[in-house]
Formats: structure tokens, C-alpha cells, sequence
């Protein structure tokens, strides 16, 4: 194998690194606290085996064994690894041996499935709005469903706040209060902006599924590894090899 074909984009390796996505790699290069051996990198730059790599001056090493956990985030519990304000990131709740970050992100007042993982590819591919990856919720509001709030949710409804209109989705009343709902996209706390735009305010918010891997009988704080089968079925799902 020749050189050129043993280097890695610098992106590409902090993200196989786990230390996060190909995106939020760019963000870390940009803001000049990524080295490659003491100097300071430039977006574009190619890693080499031999190489040290450093971020915020501590070295990050890549990985093989890839690591995918399914979390139940409880109420509370903030999908953040900078916010200084925040009392309670997922990374002290989760307590894991492993750095792994979140592939989608759930907010403080909503709780339930989150995958963890320390393959920054992957986040990469199930970030990917374009991939239409399936994630269940339970949602409970403060009054009594109608036929027609829930048939303008199905077809998309347009978020005047962030100018776009959400993807069709299904949705299944389950009470006169509760509904389940399929989502196929990751918009900014879609589902309490979709019900307030019908008249409705979400009083209870769980996630259910994320594509082939669901919440089960997992406790707000508890996790497990995925099975060798769940995790092979996600990485197909996301065209890459697990």
C-alpha cells in the first residue's frame, strides 16, 4: 500500500476516532485546537498511521472495536458535551468506560431511546436527513386528539419559525390524549412545534425506535450494547460495513 493510500482525511479519522462527527470534525479544525504532530491543522489535511493527532492538546487514538449502546435518556438529562450550564449531559448519566456521543439528539423535557456510539461514521450516515431513517415516538398532549388536527400532522405542516414544511408521517391515535408517530426526519424539536401548530402542547414525550433498534424494557438511565445482529442490521441499513 502506498502512502497516499495509508492516509485518512483529518475529519474522517476524528470522527473513526469517536471523538465526533465528519461535520463537527471541520468545527474543531476550524476553531485551530485540532495538531497533527504539535502543529496546528488546516482543514483538508491527511492523517498518517505513524501520526499523533490531538484535540485541545490530549491525543485521540483510532479505534476498531466499534461500540453502539441504546440508552433510555431520562427526563432531564441534556444531549450536550459543551453547555456549562447544563446540570445533568448524557455523558454524566451514562457513565460509560468508553467515550461514545449520541447519534440524534433528544431534548431536556422528553425522555427515552438514544443511540451511543463511538463511530463517528455512523452518527455521520444516520444524521443524514436524506436517508429517511425511522424513529418511533409516544406522545401524550393536554386535550383530547381530533381526526383533523391529526390528518394535517400526517401530511406536513409548515414551521413558519424555521420556513420549511415537515415530511409526511404516520401517526397512530392510541387514546383520546396519546398518539405514536413515525418520523422520517430530525428537525429541531419537530414533533412539540408539529402539535402546537394544530393547538396542541406535549405533556409527555417518549422515544420508542430508533430504525431497527428499540427502547424494550431498558429504565430511564439504563443502557445496553446492541446485540451482534442489531448492530450488523444498522450498519446495513446505513450502507456501511459494522
Amino acid at each position: 500500500m502506498t502512502k497516499e493510500e495509508q492516509a485518512i482525511r483529518l475529519n474522517k479519522y476524528l470522527a473513526e476516532c469517536g471523538i465526533c462527527s465528519r461535520r463537527d470534525a471541520d468545527k474543531l479544525i476550524e476553531q485551530g485546537v485540532v495538531c497533527i504532530n504539535g502543529r496546528i491543522a488546516q482543514a483538508g489535511m491527511k492523517v498518517m498511521p505513524q501520526d499523533e493527532v490531538t484535540v485541545r492538546g490530549k491525543a485521540v487514538r483510532n479505534r476498531e472495536n466499534k461500540i453502539v449502546l441504546a440508552y433510555y435518556k431520562p427526563i432531564g438529562v441534556v444531549c450536550t458535551e459543551r453547555d456549562k450550564h447544563a446540570k445533568v449531559k448524557v455523558q454524566d448519566d451514562l457513565k460509560y468506560p468508553v467515550r461514545v456521543t449520541y447519534a440524534g439528539r433528544l431534548d431536556k423535557d422528553s425522555e427515552g431511546l438514544l443511540l451511543m456510539t463511538n463511530d463517528g461514521d455512523l452518527i455521520d450516515a444516520m444524521m443524514r436527513g436524506a436517508n429517511r431513517h425511522e424513529k418511533e415516538y409516544q406522545v401524550k398532549v393536554n386535550k383530547v386528539l381530533t381526526e383533523e388536527a391529526l390528518s394535517e400532522m400526517r401530511a406536513g405542516i409548515y414551521l413558519k419559525e424555521l420556513d420549511i414544511t415537515t415530511r409526511p408521517c404516520e401517526i397512530i391515535q392510541t387514546g383520546p390524549y396519546t398518539m405514536q408517530m413515525i418520523l422520517t426526519q430530525g428537525v429541531n424539536r419537530q414533533i412539540r412545534r408539529m402539535c402546537q401548530n394544530v393547538g396542541y402542547e406535549v405533556k409527555e414525550l417518549k422515544r420508542t425506535r430508533v430504525m431497527n433498534v428499540k427502547l424494550a424494557n431498558l429504565r430511564p438511565g439504563e443502557y445496553r450494547e446492541l446485540t451482534k445482529e442489531e448492530q450488523q442490521c444498522l450498519y446495513q441499513a446505513c450502507s456501511m460495513k459494522g
